[in-house]
């Protein structure tokens, strides 16, 4: 296959000569006649995700609920008053109940040296690998995504030297993270803006000479542009060169800086990637997603470069700008309609069958590199959504299906802190509850699924790069296939609440195998002729091929760099 030399992506598809007929393959499955261009296979040669990205397990912390390590360092009642005088800051007891009355002004004591006193935890008994936290940079609020300072971490957290010492002590256990940045507005009390005259700066707000002043998109002398219309993150102008520079272009940037050691992050997510621009209304988004992923790779060539898109983010997806985005559209959302009977963000009813689920799942993976999609950012939920525990009415058997999902499906897993032990929530503020540290409160059943799942992951490579194939899918049935030449897992998933016994769907595989392993039963073998399948039920088989399957089809996988 010759690459294409005037694109960066090369697409291609194939065609099947046979008794007077054409089949066309492409990544989305078999065609009678030509597909379009937007379901070929397609494979970025210089821009690929970071291969280290493929083989992990994330967790994702709020660093205010997950842990408290020092109360020293915790926010007290009535210290400062946030906004314009209205909003004073409040200090909730560890695992209070949440006052939506009070928001994002009431803090609970997380902080970043409780974090790194729970690796343990993480590491040892969950089998977590890599840790992405939401924002932990200066700000007046506790989720902190309205940013005062980015070149300092907030002092209740413990600033820049427990940051610092958290790098470190996860890189000795051989952990990753990422860290979380809204680079697409400020708060109105960073010193670049200064709306209520806080800071010793000539802020944009305070005068139209401010050399700050083109950095925001003001509308006349003091209205401006705030995201949706939210007038305490005005939303930042990349028209400006000096705010490019501090951003990205320059050796001293923001975003290189934090890559650095002593902090070495892995990487970033971006809030709202799509919305980053020039004036009001994302203009040229493409071209400075491209410049930060340009800046963070001259920095670290290894850096993970992970979007935030709520919907469809395929043009991000192609290989040049991010390595990933937050799957919301492409695994959560599917995932909720199908399992949980409900859609997002709104969590409204709703109801698909499988083979709808199927089509959702393949054509969106189909439109992007496989490479991007082995390194999508999979999720059940986050601190914007409800937790799935609760979309799904607490019925463990359909929590079960979603971890599942979660753990066999192509693209990364990561675990919303808590899920593991049952914490529940209906969207932001309650999906923000404190860890509960009291193992008497968790769901160990619920606990050994995801520590049982995650070492499966860690122990089968087909789960972690291998090709995907459907294999069944129909009302409340859904069976997949993850492989390679050496490896295959089978995963059979019934919605339904009767058993049904499906003929082999590993006869539709492209290699034979003699027997099968079921997940949870050790020793058992069995040959697959027929599945199965309890009513509302995940279910998990493993083989291993003892030569190379001959019969072994490269559709869906991934090419070499070099082929």
């Amino acid at each position: 296959m010759p690459w294409d030399g005037g694109n960066e992506l090369t697409v291609y598809a194939f065609q099947v000569l046979h008794d007077n007929m054409q089949t066309w393959l492409a990544a989305d499955g078999m065609h009678a006649y030509t597909p379009p261009r937007e379901l070929y296979f397609r494979i970025c040669r210089d821009h690929r995700p970071p291969d280290w990205v493929r083989d992990q397990i994330f967790y994702q912390i709020l660093p205010d609920r997950f842990a408290q390590g020092d109360p020293r360092l915790a926010v007290q009642t009535d210290e400062y008053i946030y906004a314009d005088g209205r909003s004073p800051v409040t200090r909730k007891a560890w695992g209070e109940a949440i006052d939506r009355t009070i928001g994002e002004t009431a803090f609970y004591g997380g902080d970043l040296p409780g974090i790194a006193g729970k690796l343990d935890y993480l590491q040892d008994r969950l089998g977590i690998t890599a840790i992405y936290l939401n924002p932990v940079f200066t700000s007046s609020t506790n989720h902190r995504y309205d940013t005062e300072d980015y070149f300092n971490v907030d002092r209740h957290l413990g600033g820049n030297d427990a940051l610092a010492a958290l790098s470190t002590a996860l890189h000795r256990r051989g952990m990753r993270f990422i860290l979380d940045i809204a680079v697409n507005h400020t708060s109105f009390n960073h010193p670049w803006f200064n709306r209520f005259s806080r800071q010793a700066s000539n802020g944009a707000y305070n005068s139209s000479e401010s050399p700050y002043r083109d950095w925001y998109n003001f509308i006349d002398e003091q209205l401006y542009v705030g995201w949706k219309g939210m007038q305490h993150i005005p939303v930042l102008n990349f028209g400006n060169p000096d705010l490019q520079k501090i951003m990205f272009g320059g050796p001293e940037s923001i975003i290189r800086h934090w890559l650095r050691p002593p902090y070495a992050a892995d990487g970033w997510r971006f809030d709202v990637m799509h919305m980053i621009g020039e004036g009001h209304g994302a203009v040229n988004n493409a071209t400075y997603v491209k410049e930060f992923r340009n800046a963070m790779r001259a920095e670290n060539p290894e850096a993970y470069v992970l979007g935030e898109q709520f919907y469809e983010a395929t043009r991000w997806l192609q290989g040049e700008q991010q390595d990933a985005s937050m799957n919301y559209y492409g695994f959560t959302a599917p995932v909720l309609a199908w399992i949980a009977g409900r859609d997002m963000p709104g969590f409204q009813p709703t109801r698909i069958d499988a083979a709808v689920f199927d089509h959702w799942l393949t054509q969106t993976r189909a439109r992007i590199p496989y490479a991007n999609q082995l390194s999508q950012f999979n999720l059940l939920g986050s601190h914007d959504t409800w937790r799935f525990l609760t979309a799904v009415d607490e019925d463990i058997e359909r929590m079960r299906m979603g971890v599942t999902l979660l753990m066999t499906y192509a693209g990364v897993p990561s675990i919303y802190y808590g899920d593991e032990i049952g914490l529940t929530g209906a969207g932001d503020p309650y999906c923000r509850r404190c860890f509960d540290w009291n193992e008497q409160h968790w769901d160990p059943a619920l606990f050994e699924t995801y520590r049982s799942l995650i070492a499966l992951r860690k122990a089968r490579i087909e789960l972690r790069e291998g090709a995907y194939l459907t294999l069944f899918a129909e009302g409340d049935h859904f069976v997949f296939t993850r492989y390679t030449a050496y490896e295959a897992t089978l995963v059979a998933i019934n919605r339904g609440a009767a058993e049904i016994v499906l003929d082999s769907p590993a006869g539709l595989l492209p290699f034979e195998a003699e027997e099968w392993l079921q997940h949870g039963r050790p020793g058992i073998a069995d040959d697959l002729s027929k599945i199965v399948l309890p009513g509302r039920s995940a279910n998990i088989w493993t083989t291993t091929f003892k030569t190379l399957a001959t019969s072994f089809v490269e559709a869906d996988m991934t090419v070499p760099a070099d082929a």
